[in-house]
């Protein structure tokens, strides 16, 4: 018998522990971000916040989350689940992390971020609440580019040494379940991609799923293997060499600093909302914000990317011809065949069986 990798092992193992019943999921928005990722999950359809909190997803379990922008609870009431996990007594329990993590050691004085307060008054900054709490949780998940690469926070030259969870924690860090790191990049992130990404630990916690896959870059394979090209309604255009030269116009916007062709993300063909949107789709271009060189490796936007022109270059040499056969095709395809018409004459080929079931030469 072939031997069995570690990934498939460690599902084995997680698929035979006892289902998990009950789960909080705590999620810090204190690292340095917009919030803009927990209102674009307010969005989400596929499934809902409503569904999985409701229970209207079968198998799963019971499930808590503890937001500050969805919550209902302030104060000491909403931190009390926190201050518990950090103490061991809220177990099992998934972490979302939003927000880059700032490097609290480059300062002599302050804090970059706060969450709640410790017994002194101070406000506690983000990375000492991932100290206490990583190494309690079922799983982890940053949610949004500036909590998985670092995203605007961490450009060149930033004061506060923003960084990725990954890069805090380590690439190779695993939760207490054996679970790494989950990575759901996007500036905000696209709503149903994180619901999806949360159903799916749930699932597997619950013993209904395997080991969630995830790519080199720790975000899930089937959600970021394709780039933004193979799903965008404008690619059609790049192949016949058809440039939009303008903001409005209907062509591809690769000539327009679009890097769709290169950026790891489905919002092109998934859309935003419902099945709609997704910037080349609506008419902007893709700025590559799934990516882990976001913003830097990318900038200045709008402007074309490296490479873009000789790619388009060699592109229109063959687009023309490709345009041009199609047309034609087209042009013999877009006509109905010759035999429907009126007339007294039966042109179809069709010919009468006799009573021995051979057919009879037609008139």
């Amino acid at each position: 018998m072939a031997p069995r990798n570690a990934v498939h092992d460690q599902a084995i193992r997680i698929d035979r522990e006892p289902d998990v019943k009950e789960i909080d999921v705590l999620w810090i928005t204190a690292g340095l971000s917009c919030d803009g990722d927990s209102v674009s999950v307010t969005n989400a359809k596929l499934p809902s916040i409503e569904d999985v909190v409701l229970g209207a997803i079968p198998g799963l379990p019971k499930v808590r989350i503890h937001n500050p922008v969805l919550a209902y609870e302030v104060g000491d009431d909403f931190m009390k689940p926190f201050h518990e996990a950090a103490a061991g007594r809220l177990d099992p329990f998934l972490l979302v992390i939003e927000g880059s993590i700032p490097n609290e050691e480059v300062k002599s004085e302050g804090y970059w971020t706060g969450f709640g307060t410790g017994d002194d008054g101070q406000p506690i900054p983000l990375p000492r609440w991932i100290d206490m709490l990583a190494p309690k949780a079922t799983g982890i998940i940053a949610a949004g580019t500036c909590a998985t690469f670092g995203g605007i926070h961490a450009m060149e030259g930033n004061p506060t040494g923003a960084m990725g969870l990954a890069d805090y924690l380590g690439a190779n860090w695993r939760s207490k379940a054996g679970l790494p790191i989950v990575n759901v990049p996007g500036c905000p992130i696209q709503p149903d991609n994180f619901m999806e990404t949360l159903l799916y630990l749930l699932r597997q916690l619950a013993g209904l799923a395997p080991m969630i896959p995830l790519d080199d870059r720790l975000r899930p394979t089937w959600l970021f293997e394709n780039t933004v090209h193979d799903g965008c309604d404008r690619g059609g255009y790049y192949e016949q060499a058809e440039f939009a030269s303008e903001y409005g116009q209907k062509e591809c916007l690769v000539k327009l600093g679009c890097w769709g062709p290169v950026v790891n993300c489905n919002v092109a063909k998934r859309g935003w909302m419902d099945g709609i949107g997704g910037c080349p789709n609506v008419g902007g271009i893709c700025m590559a914000c799934t990516m882990p060189g976001f913003p830097d490796k990318f900038m200045p936007f709008m402007d074309r990317p490296p490479g873009s022109m000789s790619s388009a270059t060699a592109v229109f040499t063959y687009g023309k011809v490709v345009r041009a056969l199609r047309n034609f095709t087209q042009w013999r395809k877009n006509k109905e065949p010759r035999w429907r018409h009126t007339g007294d004459h039966l042109t179809t080929g069709y010919r009468p069986r006799s009573f021995d079931g051979k057919r009879q030469k037609s008139a």
